[in-house]
């Protein structure tokens, strides 16, 4: 990589991280309170190791922002591999891998003056899709992380969120119905200081999932403050 392309890296993440403090988000705290929900670090589901650095923070914004209910994510190559492929207009996030290496010449160089060979500080960029992005990929790879068992279990409850056959996603810090991708995330239950209310959010949020286009199909394009904001919220 050149300078001007490492130079433009480096001011792409500044820029990200700079942005998101002037909306009033410090981008390096955990967008949730991992005492009480137990949440994973960013990892790849191919290798199963965990990135760091500078790649956490992107990771972990981006997942928040597109309220990803999972912290795992591949390239589209692993993803290939695996069996499954990233859905069609899904967009990836760059990250960075760093390292030094010792060119071959200065290697063969080293060893004829009797020194320590010189490294080489080089930087790449990757591009990367979390897992509820991609389709087919094998269970393991999409299983969330291992939560802890309800406090609280209403039968009837679950039955209605099972019975839906909505993509109901557990995890992250928000809850949310997505329209444009059609799920409703909750954050686990953990994460809720009465465990009742971890129900009434579910339920509320699934009855906006019902107002999708291809169910009852309900005006759903009102923003906050608006009176069709207000019907759809009034509906659910």
């Amino acid at each position: 990589m050149s300078d001007t392309q490492r130079q433009s890296l480096y001011g792409e993440v500044t820029a990200r991280i700079i942005a998101e403090l002037e909306e009033g988000c410090v981008p390096w705290a955990q967008p949730w309170d991992a005492m009480l929900c137990p949440c994973a670090m960013p990892q790849n589901a191919g290798t199963g190791r965990s990135y760091s650095g500078i790649n956490v923070l992107i990771l972990w914004s981006a997942a928040a922002e597109l309220g990803f209910g999972s912290q795992k994510w591949l390239t589209y190559r692993q993803a290939v591999k695996a069996g499954g492929h990233v859905r069609r207009g899904e967009r990836g996030t760059v990250v960075c891998y760093a390292d030094r290496f010792t060119p071959k010449d200065e290697a063969e160089k080293a060893r004829s003056e009797d020194r320590e060979a010189r490294t080489l500080a080089f930087l790449k960029r990757f591009t990367v899709f979390n897992v509820n992005q991609c389709e087919g990929l094998p269970e393991a790879m999409t299983a969330g992380a291992v939560l802890a068992d309800p406090v609280l279990a209403v039968e009837a409850a679950d039955e209605v969120i099972r019975g839906s056959g909505a993509d109901f996603r557990i995890g992250g810090g928000e809850a949310f119905y997505a329209p444009v991708q059609d799920f409703v995330q909750v954050p686990p239950q953990a994460a809720f200081h009465a465990p009742i209310d971890w129900y009434r959010t579910a339920l509320h949020e699934l009855g906006h999932w019902t107002g999708h286009g291809s169910r009852l199909k309900r005006d759903q394009s009102g923003r906050f403050g608006s009176s069709a904001y207000g019907k759809e919220e009034l509906v659910a």
